[in-house]
Order: structure tokens, then C-alpha cells, then sequence
């Protein structure tokens, strides 16, 4: 190529290069997704949960049936897009099987009356790569049949306790409920004997009476700690826990006079919720 034609080249290219709009790009446009992302974070206990999955909606179509958009006896990815994300920070038992800590994809087989959960040791994968080899665990549960439709997928928590939770997988009119059991009280116990053994140290008394008597534990020990507590600062919801801890060892008279020390100092903090549960204390142990 000579000189001359080289020239032209480079002239034809600089015009391009400069001309506005030529070869420049469509501004980007953010379309909003079919299925949207979302992050369900939740403390049960001590251990922290978080699911991450993707939000498909009916739009008119069937669902779960044998010929629907999620065909019973076939792998679902329980969500859309990638196979939703599981993420336990402690070991736990869902519906009675147990699952070492850490992150999971789920996968469920619906059925017409009964759902079979899989509990997957691959996370990050597309919904529609799943791998059976890499199953940790398979367990089943009975689905419940809503009186309405749900339009858009949906996994919650509820029926949430220091111990226990029931994850839900809802939509259309289906629930799947998940039994989820965390470990608490063998964690906590320790923790709490520690704390109230240390010498010279503010102490949790009202909390750790508490745990004692919603837990089964040593109630000689509650009532020493609660009592405790009220030295410290008398309050209604104390006096409260009191007289059931009394109740609960047998003791109606000491539980019928905390009761009414409960409802003078609720009615003195306007809380009328009080002055209602320790009537109706009271009226239980005469």
C-alpha cells in the first residue's frame, strides 16, 4: 500500500471516529426482571438464616399439577432462575433431619398431597443444572391447600420460637411447610451459669429467670435471680414472671400476692395487658 492510499485510510478514519453517533452505543436500559431477586434474612434462636431465591409470579397460568408451569414428580428449583440459596450459620434440624451449618441450594419434587425436599451441597448453580449426586439430604413433608391463590412465589418464616420455626414455600394455593429446630438451650446454659457465677460483675438476673422458667430449667435458681432483679428495680412485667415461677413451684399464696404487686405497678404504667394476664392468673390459682 503506498503512501497516498495510507493517507486516505487514516483521513476516512478520523472522519468516522469523530462523526456523532455513528457507531456509538443505545443508551443501556434496565428492564425490571420477569422473577425478582430476594434476600429473607432470620434469626431463630442463636442461629441466623438467609435464603436467596427468585420471585416468579402466575400470570394466568396453572402451577402445580400434573400438565402445570411446575409439573408434579419433576425436580423444581423451588423459585426461578438460579436454584434457591440456603444459608444456616449453626447446625439444624429441618423436619427432624439434621443439616451441619453452611450454604445449600434447595430442590423440591411437588406431589399432589406430599412434597420431597432436597437439601443440595452445590450452591450457585442455574435451577436447571441439578445434580442428584450432590444431594446431602432428601426428607418429605404434606402440603397444605389455601382457599385463596397466592400470585407470586413466596418463602416465609413463621410460627417463630426461641427453638423453632416452619419455613413456608407458598404459591398459587399451596403451602409447603418446613419444620426448622435449632439447638439453644445446650448452647445457652453454659453461658448463662457463667455469667451468674462471675463475682462483681451487673448481672442478667430478670433474663437469665426468665430462660430458666420458659425452659423447663432449674426454678429454685429463677426465683433467686428474679428476686434479684426486682431489688434492683421493681417493675410489673418482674413481679409478673414471679408469681408464675412461684405458681409453678407450688407456691399460690407468694404467686397470688406477686400477681397483685404486678397489677398495681401495671396500672401505675398504664399497661393494661398486665392488669388482664394477672386476673387471669389470679383466677386460675383460686
Amino acid at each position: 500500500m503506498n503512501s497516498r492510499i495510507q493517507i486516505l485510510f487514516l483521513a476516512i478514519a478520523s472522519t468516522l471516529a469523530f462523526t456523532p453517533g455513528l457507531f456509538a452505543q443505545a443508551p443501556k436500559v434496565d428492564f425490571p426482571a420477569p422473577s425478582p431477586g430476594c434476600t429473607l434474612k432470620q434469626r431463630v434462636g442463636l442461629t441466623d438464616i438467609e435464603i436467596v431465591y427468585s420471585r416468579p409470579s402466575m400470570k394466568g397460568r396453572k402451577i402445580f399439577s400434573a400438565d402445570g408451569l411446575v409439573p408434579y414428580g419433576q425436580v423444581w428449583r423451588t423459585g426461578a432462575n438460579n436454584a434457591t440459596k440456603i444459608t444456616f450459620s449453626k447446625s439444624v434440624k429441618l423436619n427432624g433431619v439434621n443439616i451441619p451449618a453452611g450454604s445449600y441450594s434447595i430442590f423440591t419434587i411437588p406431589g399432589e398431597n406430599e412434597w420431597t425436599i432436597i437439601i443440595n451441597k452445590t450452591v450457585g448453580q442455574s435451577g436447571t443444572q441439578y445434580d442428584e449426586k450432590a444431594d446431602l439430604v432428601r426428607f418429605k413433608t404434606t402440603s397444605i391447600t389455601l382457599a385463596e391463590h397466592i400470585e407470586t412465589f413466596l418463602i416465609d418464616f413463621n410460627d417463630i420460637r426461641d427453638e423453632s420455626a416452619t419455613i413456608n414455600l407458598i404459591w398459587d394455593d399451596t403451602v409447603v411447610p418446613i419444620k426448622l429446630d435449632v439447638a439453644l438451650v445446650s448452647e445457652l446454659l453454659p453461658q448463662i451459669e457463667t455469667a451468674m457465677a462471675a463475682e462483681g460483675a451487673s448481672k442478667p438476673y430478670y433474663q437469665a429467670a426468665m430462660f430458666y422458667y420458659d425452659h423447663g430449667q432449674d426454678l429454685q435458681k429463677a426465683s433467686k435471680w428474679i428476686d434479684a432483679a426486682i431489688a434492683q428495680r421493681d417493675a410489673h412485667y418482674m413481679e409478673y414472671l414471679k408469681a408464675n415461677i412461684l405458681a409453678k413451684l407450688g407456691d399460690k399464696k407468694g404467686a397470688i400476692a406477686a400477681s397483685k404487686r404486678s397489677t398495681e405497678l401495671a396500672i401505675k404504667a398504664k399497661d393494661t395487658g398486665y392488669v388482664k394476664m394477672n386476673e387471669d392468673l389470679i383466677a386460675s390459682l383460686k
